[in-house]
């Protein structure tokens, strides 16, 4: 065989070869996706332990458990409003394995409110699934001044130096929340960060601070046992869980509304049957009667949608608190 002859075998042998190896690659690829997951699952939280964040994760971590047998860590990661949590995520291997419990603070306001991050929350994150929308809840304690919220904006009138609430950082529910709150009523506060929403209630409860508005699955239980005060909800409407506790809008501040939403998260790049395969668990886990139970007890209510719908709620909702922050000059340089 001369020359030419031999090249012209070895070239479809060469090509046949590169052909079978594209195929092994692209099939041993969709079997690892049709197959995830393969080996523990993160779940991030940004928020301190007993918080709202880090309850739904557990949650959404014992939902993903039942369904796959697969052990699912939940790591705390507190600080900077859930940032450094974010950070943890951004910075992960882009397979599917770490998320994200993602909520208006870290994914809405957070952009709005600072001018730079370390990352970028459009880019390096994928919204997987919807988890709950939670009420929000103002409390006091039971042996202040403070019985409605009348009362409070009464006393915030009257009183020379300004009432001091806490939450779970800057930029969090309770910030945001309570800040709307002295924007539409014209009323001086003062904001007083913390950790975790849970060492904020301890210091309402001591009396360190007046008042603060959490979230309802943080506070709740200590509503129930006596130890906190509810002055009102700051939901649209008000809870099943507290009915006879007024909207802060029904309380004496018309068009008041905030109400938290928890999304889980990934990182950008995670193909898109992981994706899917994660949030139909996900959604199907959280929709089962015994999970909204427990969900609704806590004041919170699950959520639903697929991963194009719950992208375009954040995208909503990024459009929203950047307006919010704008009108309240809250921007962070």
């Amino acid at each position: 065989m001369n020359s030419r002859s031999s090249i012209m075998v070895t070239v479809p042998r060469v090509m046949s070869a590169l052909v079978g190896l594209i195929l092994t690659s692209v099939v041993s690829a969709a079997g690892a996706q049709a197959t995830y997951p393969v080996k523990p699952i993160r779940i991030v939280s940004g928020f301190a332990p007993g918080g709202t964040s880090d309850y739904l994760a557990r949650v959404v971590g014992r939902v993903l458990t039942e369904a796959w047998g697969q052990s699912v860590v939940v790591e705390n990661r507190v600080g900077a409003g859930g940032m450094i949590g974010a950070e943890v995520v951004a910075r992960a291997t882009r397979d599917g394995y770490t998320l994200f419990m993602g909520s208006v603070t870290t994914h809405a306001i957070n952009p709005a409110l600072y001018t730079a991050l370390p990352f970028s929350l459009q880019n390096d994150f994928t919204p997987v699934a919807g988890v709950a929308a939670v009420q929000t809840l103002m409390v006091t304690r039971p042996s202040g001044p403070l019985r409605s919220v009348k009362d409070l904006i009464a006393l915030a009138k009257s009183r020379p130096q300004p009432l001091n609430y806490g939450s779970a950082g800057v930029g969090s529910i309770a910030h945001m929340g309570t800040a709307l709150l002295s924007y539409t009523t014209g009323l001086k506060m003062t904001h007083v960060p913390y950790k975790g929403e849970g060492q904020a209630a301890i210091d309402v409860i001591s009396g360190q601070l007046d008042f603060m508005l959490g979230n309802m699955p943080s506070v709740i239980g200590l509503v129930r046992s006596g130890k906190l005060q509810a002055l009102a909800v700051g939901g649209k409407e008000r809870s099943p869980q507290l009915p006879d506790v007024l909207t802060i809008a029904e309380a004496g501040v018309p068009g008041y509304e905030m109400t938290g939403w928890y999304v889980l998260f990934t990182t950008a790049k995670v193909p898109r049957d992981v994706l899917v395969k994660l949030n139909a668990e996900v959604v199907r886990g959280l929709q089962r009667n015994d999970t909204r139970e427990l969900l609704a007890t806590q004041g919170a209510d699950s959520m639903s949608g697929s991963v194009d719908e719950i992208a375009a709620l954040v995208r909503s909702e990024l459009a929203k608190w950047a307006k919010v922050v704008s009108g309240l000059g809250l921007k962070v340089n």
